[in-house]
């Protein structure tokens, strides 16, 4: 399980490219052209037309009749309607198509790159998102003059550890930053002027996602680059000996200043050595004084110091860093009140857990998790939502899928009943059908239909009458605020397991990542994991982030291998699909401080929008209709989704109101099989 992030996405969908306008033509003034006569009375020819949504909660469509050459943020300010959202230029973001959180397009992004009748919408960030433009030159050109290139919002190689965006938590809510050049513009040019992101980027290339050994530096000019997609890189860095062996003879004086080793490679030392966190860190330098350490903090991690001087003053740090850092980090108050709470809620659990009657109904309710092999590529966990379509995550698909199908050579395996050790294993297994149901980025979800005549087992079942047990979707509920919880999954890719635990409200999370650290005591290493987590994006998570309100959040054993378990809450509704975690390495071991779950209904919400919208699914949106019958919950969305579309008359035909099913007897404990 791996944190992704507030951005995955497993499946692709035909992708709104600008400037590939089946409209008029675009005719703007180029480059250094004497003014003629009549160009300050008419821009005939120039006249296109785009859709603006203004916010999420007014879904209307605003059309922009664009008449002159002119930035999308000019056009979309000609309006009425954007006078009274009163936003700041600065903190707005503009997606680009109707693809949920794929293409955002800068501020200033030229109007002739717009095709015609293409859809923006826009929000607004508490924060900055972009720098202020330079005003001197803001002279728009034909299409033709620009070449439009994709930069993926998660960096690649060895960029784990350095923030690319201005608002890291902001533009990693989407997929692709649309960036733009003037032809004969070199890479490093076009990046700059974009102004999302951060000012020094040092030195980077580009990798080709569609060929990933093939790289372009930010040397190079723009003009072939058009309409592809790229990862931002950093080349490997230097140790610090090497720096210093290649400087210039001659050029200090001076004797090179001792600093304080970056932090960054404790883990190997510790990993290589074997060694204690606190032997390793000692092994690396233990004569620095406590103000040296802050001042290299200080140069290092410019967003660590902005966070420790938000909270107290900076003489103070200098002068009693180590003990203000181990209150902060450490409180002692709070840390005996969790671990109270802790023991509270573990007896809590366990009491609730050890009823024989809620374990049988866990066990029962398992029999629908099951393990997802994706051949050569990963591990983990689903479970049935209905017939024979599976629910799990996304990301397992990365690099997976191509349009809406398994790439050539991918194949998808779905293993049911493996719930005992060798040689005592008696599974059986289908393989997913090549084109892919549904793949979700934000949301991280997939949905894969399986293949029932593919059906294999194992030797100990070749007598069994097996198939596919009852879907978990009937179940779906809303995610609790706190109390218990439960996932069933497939860790590791071992056999089935069961993971009580509770939830952790969200104005607790900030407390229960510091109190997860007070075990250790050599502050350097928990420094640098708390900057790690950053930059994995836990902020995200944490009260006033951008998916504190989105997620539930509670700790498990189950880490990698269990991404896509269902998680049930003490009544045995499922409310959670269980996603990924914030993760750090201490020797060879990953810890993981929290975890999360999407909520189930909004999944389910996605998933009848983007069916609505696709052809020929007039059949499984009935089939869904049927299976939500009985649910208040499913019912409510079904019907709120598909009323006013032009599957009206199919939501009349389905949504009957029927009797609630009752979740705490056994008439759906798992003994109704499907079969081929």
């Amino acid at each position: 399980m791996e944190q992704e992030p507030c951005g995955a996405t497993g499946g692709a969908t035909s992708r709104a490219q600008p400037g590939r306008a089946t409209g008029p033509q675009i005719v703007t003034r180029s480059r250094g052209r004497v003014k003629e006569e009549n160009d300050g009375d008419s821009m005939d020819g120039h006249l296109h037309r785009f859709q603006v949504i203004f916010s999420s909660t007014d879904l209307n469509e605003y059309t922009i009749d664009c008449d002159q050459p002119r930035t999308v943020l000019e056009a979309i300010k000609s309006t009425e309607k954007y006078k009274e959202m009163k936003y700041s230029d600065k903190n707005i973001v503009i997606q680009l198509g109707k693809e949920d959180k794929k293409y955002i397009i800068p501020t200033h992004f030229p109007c002739s790159c717009i095709k015609e009748g293409e859809s923006l919408i826009l929000s607004h960030e508490s924060k900055e998102v972009e720098a202020v433009q330079d005003q001197q030159d803001k002279t728009i050109q034909p299409r033709d003059e620009y070449s439009v290139f994709y930069i993926e919002t998660v960096g690649g190689v060895d960029t784990k550890q350095k923030k690319l965006f201005r608002n890291n938590a902001a533009l990693k809510k989407f997929k692709y930053l649309c960036v733009y050049g003037e032809k004969g513009m070199t890479v490093e040019e076009a990046l700059k002027r974009d102004s999302r992101f951060i000012d020094d980027l040092g030195s980077f290339y580009l990798s080709d996602n569609e060929n990933r050994g093939r790289r372009t530096e930010r040397t190079q000019k723009v003009d072939n680059l058009n309409e592809k997609e790229f990862k931002i890189c950093l080349p490997k860095r230097k140790r610090k000996n090497d720096e210093i062996q290649q400087e210039k003879p001659g050029a200090s004086k001076n004797p090179p200043q001792k600093r304080y080793p970056d932090i960054e490679p404790l883990n190997h030392v510790i990993e290589q050595k074997g060694i204690s966190v606190g032997a390793a860190t000692k092994e690396k330098d233990s004569k620095l004084s406590d103000e040296e350490i802050y001042e290299e903090l200080r140069q290092q991690f410019p967003s660590l110091k902005e966070w420790m001087e938000s909270r107290f003053r900076e003489d103070s740090i200098q002068r009693d860093l180590d003990r203000k850092w181990m209150e902060i980090i450490f409180p002692a108050k709070s840390y005996q009140t969790a671990l109270d709470l802790k023991k509270e809620n573990f007896g809590k659990i366990q009491r609730l857990f050890s009823e024989v009657h809620r374990l049988g109904k866990m066990i029962k309710l398992g029999k629908s998790v099951c393990k997802v092999v994706v051949q050569n590529v990963c591990e983990a966990t689903g479970f049935v939502l209905f017939d024979n379509f599976i629910l799990t995550n996304a990301h397992l698909l990365t690099d997976c899928i191509e349009g809406e199908k398994l790439k050539p050579g991918i194949n998808v395996y779905v293993f049911f009943n493996y719930d005992k050790p060798e040689p005592d294993m008696n599974y059986y297994y289908f393989q997913a059908h090549r084109e892919v149901c549904y793949s979700e980025g934000e949301l991280d979800y997939a949905i894969l239909e399986l293949d029932l005549k593919s059906r294999k087992q194992s030797k100990q079942t070749n007598k069994m009458k097996v198939g596919l047990p009852p879907g978990l979707m009937k179940r779906f509920g809303e995610a609790p605020t706190t109390g218990e919880a439960c996932l069933i999954g497939h860790p590791a890719g071992e056999v089935k397991k069961i993971d009580p635990t509770c939830i952790i409200e969200k104005e607790n999370r900030e407390q229960a990542a510091n109190d997860h650290f007070h075990s250790y005591k050599d502050k350097r290493f928990v420094i640098h994991t708390i900057i790690e987590l950053k930059e994995q994006g836990i902020e995200s998570i944490m009260m006033g982030g951008c998916r504190a309100d989105k997620v539930t959040t509670y700790n498990t054993s189950m880490h990698h291998g269990a991404s896509g378990s269902p998680v049930f809450d003490a009544h045995g509704n499922v409310f959670g699909l269980h996603t990924a975690g914030f993760v750090y390495r201490v020797h060879s071991d990953t810890k993981s401080v929290i975890e999360y779950a999407q909520p189930v209904l909004t999944i389910f919400e996605h998933f009848v929008r983007m069916m609505k919208e696709r052809e020929n699914v007039q059949s499984l949106l009935k089939r869904v209709g049927e299976e939500a019958k009985g649910n208040s919950e499913l019912e409510k969305v079904f019907e709120s989704e598909l009323k006013g579309s032009r599957y009206e008359a199919l939501l009349r035909s389905v949504v009957v109101k029927a009797e609630p099913a009752d979740c705490d007897e056994d008439s759906d404990s798992g003994e109704s099989m499907i079969t081929d």
